[in-house]
């Protein structure tokens, strides 16, 4: 039987304050707000943008009724109350397609020939499948739909003039590039893009590139943050790799003041000798809470740096990628108007 381990550092030590992860993020969401400013876009700038506004349609979508078949329209009541059985029913010369209206009026009892996309002609209000219909000289049969209005797309089925289809704080995706598109909307105001700096420390830090007998460990936390933040839908700027020299260090912080609307480091969150952003935070800046009772994660220091948010992660990549998941997601997408995100968790089992 193996001998149970005396000092086990993924234990929580006994007799410390740790913050709840719930209590974390109930602060960052009530103490954050949105701190990007506007502009006017066009359609083809707007996937992954976050709107500013809402979005209304400019009118009814579609604009007329419309077949969302190839077939043949006729009016349901025409039927009468033989529903049942095979319809026979004259068919009016032309046809109805798409671009092109059917002109005149259908005659009560009677068929045209319609396309995908063409107007409801006049006189008509259901569609049946080509498939499903024979056409003989000059008539038509089938066995009509089961409802009146088959195969039929409704005025204003996908929006109303003046209703709101996308909502301010959306992300805007490539499904809603064809539905701003249908509604006609071809500008509309988002958010400016977050800016957030991403600032790697430590004095055992080398760049991937550098020789492999290099002393030290290649810089994991800088690229993969970078590309999180990309990913998140926000813009970076590069604080670069600090050494374990507290000047340094608070002239990134500055340059990241001046520059970005949130930061994110890497290392130093703790309460070692050379836990300088945590330090930092608590002698010239504001520290809210860097004790949080998670794992992989727990040294993790949210505070201000003139009036900018520090996200101080701990130096383990996977840690740092947690942790930027759990709460700089979320925080982030209030900075940036999108709105509060909760983080999605599982339970899963735990075995001893």
């Amino acid at each position: 039987m193996s001998a149970r381990l005396r000092d086990d550092c993924f234990a929580l030590p006994p007799g410390v304050d740790w913050t709840p992860v719930d209590e974390a993020l109930a602060l960052l969401r009530e103490r954050l707000t949105c701190v990007t400013g506007m502009e006017t876009i066009g359609l083809a700038g707007a996937p992954g943008r976050i709107l500013a506004e809402d979005l209304r349609a400019l009118r009814d979508n579609p604009p007329v009724a419309n077949s969302a078949i190839d077939g043949y329209a006729f009016a349901w009541a025409s039927l009468g109350a033989d529903t049942e059985g095979e319809a026979n029913l004259p068919l009016e010369p032309g046809r109805a397609a798409a671009g092109h209206p059917f002109k005149g009026r259908v005659p009560e009892g009677h068929a045209v020939r319609i396309l995908t996309g063409a107007e409801i002609p006049a006189g008509t209000d259901t569609v049946v499948l080509q498939e499903d219909a024979r056409v003989g000289v000059g008539r038509v049969r089938f066995q009509p739909p089961r409802k009146a209005g088959a195969n039929s797309r409704g005025l204003g089925e996908d929006a109303r003039a003046g209703e709101v289809i996308l909502a301010a704080g959306r992300c805007l995706t490539a499904a809603d590039m064809a539905r701003l598109a249908s509604a006609g909307i071809a500008e509309m105001s988002v958010r400016a893009r977050l800016r957030v700096g991403v600032l790697s420390t430590g004095d055992e830090l080398i760049q991937p590139g550098a020789a492999p007998e290099t002393p030290g460990i290649f810089d994991a936390n800088r690229p993969m943050l970078s590309s999180v933040v990309r990913d998140f839908g926000y813009d970076v700027v590069d604080l670069g790799a600090q050494r374990d020299r507290a000047a340094d260090i608070r002239g990134a912080l500055d340059r990241g003041a001046a520059e970005t609307d949130a930061i994110l480091t890497t290392g130093g969150a703790s309460a070692g000798d050379e836990d300088h952003i945590s330090r930092l935070l608590q002698t010239e800046g504001q520290v809210t809470t860097w004790r949080i009772a998670v794992k992989p994660g727990r040294p993790l220091a949210l505070g201000m740096w003139k009036g900018v948010p520090v996200f101080g992660l701990p130096g383990n990549p996977v840690a740092a990628f947690v942790c930027s998941l759990i709460f700089a997601r979320p925080a982030l997408g209030l900075l940036a108007g999108a709105g509060w995100r909760e983080p999605q968790g599982f339970m899963v089992p735990s075995f001893a």
